[in-house]
């Protein structure tokens, strides 16, 4: 169970009653690894935090050059932020089983570890955090080094928040011929250097501007959206989702932690995420949840239909309300619903879905929304039911093996983990996955934003080009400041 201890405000360090079960977790996974049950097991202690705590201002300040880092926060979900730092080990795969494979290989670490029995507290043990490339072989592209088609990190350090309940967790896999003493040194000499300092202001600079290119001409999207509906029309294919790259220049360096702070703040309903390898950065405010496993119960959430947002509360509803009348949106959503549906019965006990969509707004867009949950029949954990789900129509298309080709053929971009689940899975297999939209891969001085629609038999390519224009809306102007 998570222990609670003394700690001096502001520091990180481990108290002695916490070094020392640190170190007998260490000392049990040494001793499993020479009894040759396992070559590598994971051995980690969670420790309680104080509720002021800020899980990813942590972070930020503390992360040394070159180290693995990952934020993942719901501000309307009861506060929930998990925020992690370095790599204690790396689960990769790619192709057609790469889920499965990253799954296998993190049930097979979760089975043997030595930590202490969790609370309750979502993400408050060890964790695997990271994300899957929307393609089986996605993320080719030389900006998406880092970022493998199927890649999970255990980190060194994990602080999960739920509410007021904060704590932080130290990971280490260790073998045989490791010595558990320096291992729990070097854990706890880790956590004593952490420190909190506030997220940076976002500091725009007037005198030096920043440059808008897209990767394609706006009449290259156009005119894929019009193939794409003469596909449609021709029988075969019911949907297909078709994105776009924009890329801003800037003069000077991205801020991720600023970046990170105004999105929070802005799209507190969204999943805000960042995900940090190497020198890039993918962040983003998503609306979209892929999967969440609690035990056996599952959820997830249909959303397909877009429409802008207004100043003026009537106008909003108005939009909200043609929305819901839409009858491409409609079509558009009720596809995303029944293949959803259909993927989660076999698995399950019994399956839920609103009769009717209801209006999800962003700050800068409404789209159409509808929750499906799900018992599960069997115990099936997160990582397999994100590879179960994926790619929804929502994303990809229907049927998704005839979109699959289209997609790449008609967008030409690496789309790499846009699109693709985001997320992080306990020892026990919860966890939860979101779909990375509303998203932009940060470099030094070049950020990719990536935004895509839905495209169906009455869709209008100026239309579906507008629709892209929306959702970069959502990151371009913090990026453009």
């Amino acid at each position: 169970m998570t222990q609670t201890r003394s700690q001096a405000q502001g520091t990180f360090s481990l108290n002695s009653a916490d070094y020392e079960r640190l170190l007998a977790h260490v000392d049990a996974a040494v001793k499993e690894a020479r009894r040759g049950n396992q070559h590598r097991v994971v051995a980690a202690v969670s420790v309680a935090l104080p509720a002021a705590t800020d899980p990813t201002a942590v972070i930020f300040a503390s992360g040394q050059p070159g180290e693995d880092w990952f934020c993942f926060e719901q501000p309307e979900r009861g506060r929930a932020a998990l925020a992690t730092l370095g790599c204690a080990t790396r689960l990769e795969a790619t192709g057609v089983n790469r889920f499965q494979e990253v799954a296998k290989l993190w049930n097979n670490l979760a089975r043997n570890a030595k930590s202490d029995s969790l609370s309750g507290l979502a993400g408050g043990g060890p964790v695997v955090v990271g994300g899957f490339a929307f393609a089986d072989d996605g993320g080719r592209a030389p900006h998406w080094a880092g970022f493998e088609p199927a890649s999970l990190i255990l980190p060194t350090i994990s602080i999960s928040r739920r509410s007021d309940e904060v704590s932080m967790t130290l990971s280490a896999v260790v073998n045989a011929d490791d010595d558990p003493q320096q291992v729990a040194e070097r854990l706890s000499a880790r956590a004593g250097a952490l420190e909190q300092i506030p997220l940076p202001m976002l500091d725009p600079d007037p005198l030096q501007g920043s440059r808008v290119v897209g990767t394609m001409p706006p009449e290259h999207y156009e005119g894929a959206v019009a193939r794409a509906v003469e596909r449609i029309k021709a029988g075969g294919l019911e949907k297909i989702v078709l994105a776009r790259e924009v890329q801003i220049h800037s003069v000077q360096p991205f801020s991720a932690p600023a970046i990170f702070g105004v999105l929070r703040e802005a799209f507190s309903g969204c999943h805000v995420f960042a995900v940090g390898r190497g020198d890039q950065t993918l962040i983003a405010a998503s609306p979209e949840l892929l999967v969440r496993r609690e035990g056996m119960r599952v959820a997830t959430l249909a959303l397909a239909g877009s429409t802008r947002r207004s100043a003026d509360p009537a106008v909003d509803s108005h939009l909200g309300e043609q929305l819901l009348r839409s009858t491409k949106d409609r079509e558009e959503q009720q596809i995303v619903v029944r293949r959803i549906v259909q993927t989660l019965q076999p698995l399950s006990v019994w399956v839920t879905a609103s009769e009717e969509p209801a209006i999800a707004k962003v700050v800068n867009i409404q789209h159409l929304a509808t929750p499906i949950r799900a018992q599960l029949r069997n115990p099936i954990g997160v990582i397999e039911l994100a590879g179960v789900l994926h790619p929804t129509p929502a994303v990809g298309g229907e049927p998704h093996d005839v979109a699959a080709l289209l997609i790449p053929a008609l967008e030409g971009l690496d789309r790499g983990w846009y699109a693709g689940p985001v997320g992080w899975a306990d020892l026990n297999g919860d966890g939860e996955f979101c779909v990375a939209l509303r998203c932009a891969l940060l470099g030094e001085n070049v950020a990719r934003c990536y935004a895509g629609v839905g495209v169906v038999s009455g869709s209008d390519a100026a239309a579906e080009l507008a629709e892209t224009e929306v959702k970069l809306a959502a990151l371009q102007p913090v990026l453009t400041s």
